[in-house]
């Protein structure tokens, strides 16, 4: 698109700021709730939440404890709960996802209109008082999304927002994709990947691994599954590991149980 190189330049230069100085290391504990009411007297190092179900107060009393939290955000997708709702024109919304009704995908080529979208929930994330981002639905490009979007267009389309997110002084994760693991490693900080050891795809975030970041996985009771095993899986791959429901409210079991 005509917008791509000036785009890239942006992220170009927001990259180059000053980083921020910690780091999701490999084996870190972690909880992931998206869903009301949080529980967040969890001994773990990370927590991952949706910024609608918690306060600037409750992330900075987890900071005191030396947490690090991961704020939930939609980079392929538009909720229809989305306070910014208005922001979005409707030429760049698409379908609806199968399995969420209340979303519809994005076209995630207008980087003229998204990154700019994006950018501001980073901040907001920021001024919260959060860590990082996960950038939830990056696999537009797998998806009906009702738009011609390659693969091509997410690897250019994650790049930036990483940029994006460096520029902030936050970190970012990838999340699932796990095919694009190797083009994605370089600008992205940690992994988190949804049913890894049901849907066999562990081994594909392994590098991250290799590189001492954190893989954290959520397995779902949902699905038929033999924990204990997939518990010994993680092991493996140097993966944190927890069993929840499919709307990541707060009850949860961890492998290994955290301290």
């Amino acid at each position: 698109m005509r917008f791509f190189g000036k785009a890239m330049a942006l992220a170009g230069s927001v990259f180059m700021l000053s980083l921020p100085a910690f780091a999701f290391s490999a084996g870190d504990s972690w909880d992931w709730q998206l869903t009301e009411p949080a529980e967040l007297n969890r001994p773990v190092k990370v927590l991952d939440l949706h910024p609608s179900i918690v306060s600037p107060e409750d992330l900075a009393a987890l900071k005191s404890k030396g947490i690090k939290t991961i704020c939930y955000v939609s980079v392929g997708t538009l909720e229809r709960t989305s306070p910014d709702r208005a922001n979005f024109p409707s030429e760049i919304i698409g379908n609806t996802y199968d399995d969420w009704p209340d979303e519809r995908f994005l076209d995630i080529r207008r980087l003229d209109v998204l990154l700019p979208l994006m950018a501001a929930r980073f901040e907001s994330c920021k001024s919260m008082g959060f860590d990082a981002i996960e950038p939830d639905n990056m696999d537009v490009h797998d998806n009906d999304s009702g738009f011609p979007i390659t693969e091509q267009h997410a690897v250019a389309y994650i790049r930036l927002l990483a940029g994006t997110a460096r520029g902030l002084g936050l970190k970012i994760g990838q999340k699932n994709v796990p095919d694009l693991t190797e083009k994605l490693i370089d600008v992205l900080d940690f992994a988190i990947a949804e049913s890894c050891y049901q849907d066999r795809t562990c081994k594909a975030y392994s590098a991250y691994n290799d590189a001492g970041k954190a893989i954290f996985d959520a397995e779902y009771i949902d699905k038929p599954i033999h924990f204990t095993k997939a518990c010994t899986i993680a092991e493996k791959y140097g993966i944190s590991m927890i069993l929840k429901d499919r709307d990541l409210t707060a009850p949860a079991l961890w492998c290994p149980e955290p301290n």
